[in-house]
């Protein structure tokens, strides 16, 4: 049903799950730590996205693998360490938001790698027959539109998180009451 992976797939997903180790070191948030991530899922976009079946349960799949995403994303970016050291934003993904960034992305490369092989593809045929989601295509819609809602939502949550603490420290900075938390605290 689904095409099998090519090289440069399985280089993208295994870059996608190792990158994860380079988010455990603490980086000062910046344009590119945000425009990075997005270029490449813009790349996914152009590479992936065809068209976008809408027959049957199709945009249903989409929708819910969406949602998945956006949940992932939501505590993804919550689970990465903000701060703010000499006026500007450090960020630190946690263990626990790198292991939700493996699983989901586990998840997405498993899924591939299953419905490739003869028994994934038959058992993914009779799904998607039984559910009325009508191509291949719907698949890699929901696959990929969850790494957007996930990597678009985390990005979001730190930018905001990092802004409000910014914004705090730049109060305590002024005089203003202080928050509870003390400066270069992760939150």
């Amino acid at each position: 049903m689904l095409v099998a992976m090519t090289t440069t797939d399985w280089i993208l997903d295994i870059v996608l799950v190792l990158i994860v180790f380079r988010q455990m070191r603490e980086e000062r948030l910046t344009a590119r730590t945000v425009l990075l991530p997005l270029a490449i899922i813009g790349w996914a976009a152009t590479t992936y996205l065809h068209h976008i079946p809408t027959a049957g349960n199709d945009l249903l799949l989409a929708g819910a693998f969406a949602a998945a995403g956006i949940v992932f994303g939501v505590f993804g970016g919550l689970l990465t360490r903000v701060r703010v050291v000499d006026g500007q934003v450090r960020i630190r993904a946690s263990l626990g938001a790198a292991a939700l960034w493996v699983a989901s992305m586990g998840f997405r490369l498993g899924f591939a790698v299953w419905s490739s092989h003869p028994s994934g593809e038959t058992h993914l045929a009779h799904f998607s027959a039984a559910h009325h989601i009508t191509s291949a295509q719907a698949w890699v819609v929901a696959l990929i539109l969850m790494a957007f809602g996930e990597v678009v939502v985390r990005l979001g949550t730190i930018v905001v998180r990092g802004q409000l603490q910014l914004a705090r420290a730049r109060r305590e900075g002024s005089g203003a009451p202080a928050p509870q938390t003390r400066p270069g605290a992760y939150v």
